[in-house]
């Protein structure tokens, strides 16, 4: 009988969310407190973005994590707002399909 934690490890990946529209994925550089943080987005902008307070209690994010990034209608290349975080595998997923090849250019400065 397996418990819960090695089932979530083993789980395939069914649906990642992509970005749609002026979307970005991008990775947290710093937590900047009150639920703010540096996201270096891979359309080369680097914006503070903010956890919305729908998902502030069910998205815990730390540094180097990668997520869904929707810039602001006004002073969308300076700041926008966090709304989903991939995990591990998904992660894994992305890369392999391409969409995190800049990725590897931006972690090489």
């Amino acid at each position: 009988m397996k418990n819960k934690k090695t089932e979530d490890n083993d789980e395939d990946i069914t649906r990642v969310k992509l970005p749609r529209d002026d979307q970005s994925i991008g990775i947290i550089e710093q937590r900047l407190g009150g639920s703010r943080c540096n996201v270096r987005c891979l359309d080369g902008k680097t914006r503070i973005c903010r956890i919305p307070g729908r998902l502030k209690r069910r998205l815990w994010v730390r540094e180097g994590n990668v997520v869904l990034v929707e810039p602001w209608e006004f002073g969308g290349d300076e700041k926008g707002d966090i709304i989903f975080k991939y995990r591990p595998n998904q992660v894994q997923w992305l890369k392999s399909k391409g969409y995190l090849e800049q990725l590897d250019e931006f972690e090489e400065f």
